[in-house]
């Protein structure tokens, strides 16, 4: 038989009293919280809310998928949006999730790693074969490799170790007296 334990949460709010009669009413808030019932598997280990979803809602073969999807320049956004249309049924793919998956599902963050890999390299192959094509849009194609991969103009140059200037204090500079 299992065993159902419950507390009870008993919290007065405030006192009102009728100055004609001398009656006091008290006003109180009542809450019952039940735990799970003894030996509910699907309450062990979970503190509360829906249990984790993990990369098994994935459909087969997703890891292809997504890689195909890189292989021709694809972005973070579009593999997000092809997960969420190939489980929408089953649940919502959110920043969360997928931030979640990376730190936790290695196969997910392997398949993305690699897959970001994948379209960095097509987008400077594209790059680099219409150096010669006229109509390519130099400018188009360079605002994105700085966007989406991180490309600066320039390269700063720390002069510093440690926070600390590399040249010595003036007072370890004798006169020479």
């Amino acid at each position: 038989m299992a065993v159902q334990f419950c507390i009870l949460h008993l919290v007065i709010l405030g006192l009102i009293v009728d100055k004609s009669t001398g009656i006091f009413f008290v006003l109180f808030f009542l809450n019952l919280d039940m735990g799970a019932i003894k030996g509910n598997q699907n309450a062990i280990g979970n503190n509360g809310g829906h249990p984790k979803i993990g990369i098994e809602i994935l459909w087969d073969g997703w890891y292809n998928d997504i890689l195909n999807l890189y292989k021709e320049g694809g972005s973070d956004v579009e593999v997000r949006a092809l997960i969420y249309e190939e489980t929408k049924e089953k649940t919502k793919m959110s920043y969360t999730l997928w931030d979640r998956w990376i730190k936790e599902e290695i196969e997910f963050s392997e398949t993305i790693k690699t897959g970001r890999l994948l379209s960095e390299a097509w987008w400077s192959k594209s790059g680099r074969k219409n150096l010669e094509n006229k109509d390519f849009s130099y400018t188009g194609w360079y605002m994105n490799m700085k966007n989406r991969f991180g490309w600066t103009d320039r390269v700063a140059n720390d002069l510093t170790t440690g926070g600390d200037k590399i040249a010595p204090p003036i007072s370890w500079i004798s006169s020479g007296e």
